[in-house]
């Protein structure tokens, strides 16, 4: 064990408990190090494992179901028949036996949910494709086993979990949403108040007792020997609990996620950790730690909502000043960028971005279009915390042909594609679905609106129909895919650089200064027809005046003004990648 590993362990916990911890610690390393495999062909030291090629697809393993074989193998037969060249990983959201919240209440994290298939299954995924395997650990199911003994009192469980005097001041802790903080339970000592954050059937494991993070480091490294090559920490924010704090980001929260860093460089340094924490901008980017001791992707949440946004004002404004305050990418850590995922689309990203009127013109849209919206505990009472809706419902009115509105869809999602980072596409966007509101009704769950299951030979058979909905934006998407993956310039450490232009229009320059690739990316997110003046700078080194643009192949021959300006009109809603150089 390296002293990186001691010297945090000792940061986190009084010196006793960092002796324990440590101890356990080591004893798993000696035990796992052997175990764990990495590529033959590891990645630059100090250089992300990610190229332009690499896109992954969010999906539940059970998304796809038929009658010859498993749903885990149905998901397989999709990314490798219908995909393949396309997408280079995926993102099984959790895959363990579950007793609520489609599987982020864990009953048994070392076991697959058998409705699923088995962890051969998920080997043959992971052999194909960069796995990405969530670790929910700030709570398990109150169903677990290592709950039910707690409620039996039995060590070392009755310490697992975290219990609340009575009187206990719990005024600042922050909520994500609007139930009870604490949920009572019987047990033979008596009446135990126990710590929920986020519903009462997941109670929140005590990250304060050493053998608790052991645990979940354990879990961690199975994962791994499995084939996960992308681990995400879900809820990551909420993990350290201590009354009289806000009980978000804590300090041990931070030093829990170095710790988990530097256990994977000790023992399977191609892996990538991914935070998950859906708060405001700054504190989200702050996972990043110093750059290369904390999370090497965060998500970037405030990218679905100022998107979405922006198409429905048919104003970029706000989009272009807040992707422009970016940094540069590093090479080192990146984002995760996405619009659409199983959970809704978070309005907190939003504050400080949006005035509140533009915020709530955007929530009544949403609602006028069949969305729902969530609420979180705050001291102000509750309010909007996110948008439940499928994405392409949102962004593209229902009452449109499917033509305009498959065009629509793809153009916000081409500004996800060209954005610095690694996009992860969640998979009823790539499959052209629509709101699911039946589920909300069969489940009482706003969420479940956009978590429709489906047979696989029928959505197939819609895939392939010419006109369709599914048809149009599929093969949409595969066309940017691929108009990606064929150029450096959007690797996720190439820079970037957002032109400031009309209102309407989304226009950024990836370059990649080791080759010299430049891509100039232009997005018409409104209704009307725009031109634009791009200046000598951003397009100096093109040959023969004109470009091809990546994603239709086609050579485009703009006007070239005498001193060197180029002039280029975008139809409503168009997309161009022009390369450059």
């Amino acid at each position: 064990m390296n002293t990186r590993i001691q010297a945090l362990v000792s940061q986190i916990y009084p010196p006793e408990e960092a002796v324990d911890c440590t101890r356990l610690l080591d004893t798993l390393l000696i035990r796992m190090a052997p175990r764990l495999q990495g590529p033959e062909s590891p990645h630059p030291a100090g250089r992300l494992p990610l190229d332009e090629s690499d896109s992954i697809v969010i999906t539940y393993g059970d998304q796809f179901s038929g009658a010859e074989g498993v749903p885990l193998e149905y998901l397989l037969r999709f990314l490798s028949e219908e995909l393949e060249g396309h997408a280079t990983g995926v993102h099984i959201l959790p895959f363990s036996p579950f007793s609520s919240d489609d599987g982020f209440s864990v009953i048994d994290y070392r076991a697959i949910n058998p409705a699923l298939g088995a962890w051969s299954h998920v080997r043959a995924v992971s052999a194909r494709f960069r796995l990405m395997a969530d670790l929910v650990l700030n709570h398990c199911s109150s169903r677990s086993e290592w709950f039910a003994a707690f409620l039996r009192d039995e060590e070392p469980f009755r310490r697992y979990f975290i219990t609340v005097e009575p009187g206990t001041d719990t005024s600042s802790v922050v909520r994500p949403r609007a139930l009870p903080l604490l949920t009572p339970f019987e047990t033979p000592s008596g009446e135990k108040r126990v710590w929920t954050t986020f519903s009462a059937d997941q109670v929140d494991l005590n990250f304060a007792e050493p053998e608790v993070l052991v645990e979940m480091l354990d879990v961690l490294l199975s994962y791994v020997e499995q084939g996960a090559h992308m681990i995400r920490l879900d809820a990551i924010a909420y993990l350290w609990k201590e009354p009289g704090t806000s009980c978000l980001h804590h300090p041990n929260t931070h030093r829990v996620v170095q710790l988990f860093r530097a256990v994977l460089e000790e023992v399977a340094p191609w892996v990538i950790l991914i935070t998950e924490t859906n708060v405001p901008h700054e504190e989200n980017v702050s996972y990043y730690g110093d750059g290369s001791n904390e999370a090497h992707l965060v998500y970037n949440f405030p990218l679905p909502p100022l998107t979405l946004d922006a198409v429905i004002r048919e104003d970029t404004g706000h989009l272009q000043r807040w992707a422009a305050s970016l940094p540069q990418p590093a090479g080192t850590t990146g984002f995760l960028n996405f619009l659409a995922s199983h959970d809704g689309i978070g309005l907190l990203p939003t504050h400080g971005i949006l005035s509140d009127e533009e915020r709530d013109a955007l929530i009544q849209t949403v609602r006028d279009r069949g969305g729902r919206i969530s609420f979180k505990s705050s001291s102000a009472g509750d309010i909007p915390y996110e948008m439940n809706v499928n994405y392409l419902s949102a962004v593209a009115d229902p009452n449109l042909p499917d033509a305009q509105r498959a065009r629509i869809f793809l153009v916000s999602q081409s500004i996800m594609l060209c954005l610095a980072g690694v996009p992860g596409i969640y998979v009823h966007s790539l499959l052209g679905s629509t709101n699911w509101p039946d589920g909300v009704e069969q489940t009482g769950m706003n969420r479940t609106i956009n978590r429709q299951k489906l047979e696989y030979d029928s959505v197939v058979a819609e895939l392939a129909q010419p006109g369709s909905l599914r048809h149009l934006v599929f093969e949409g998407f595969k066309r940017m895919l691929r108009a990606r993956a064929s150029d450096p310039a959007f690797d996720p450490g190439a820079a970037q650089r957002v032109i400031p232009s009309e209102r309407e229009l989304f226009v950024v320059v990836r370059h990649n200064g080791e080759t010299g690739s430049k891509v100039l990316c232009l997005q018409n997110l409104s209704s009307r027809a725009v031109e634009t003046t791009i200046l000598p700078e951003v397009v100096s080194g093109a040959d023969e005046r004109s470009f091809v643009d990546l994603i239709s192949g086609d050579r485009f021959y703009p006007y070239w003004t005498a001193d060197g300006k180029v002039e280029i009109g975008l139809d409503p809603y168009e997309v161009m990648w022009l390369k450059v150089q």
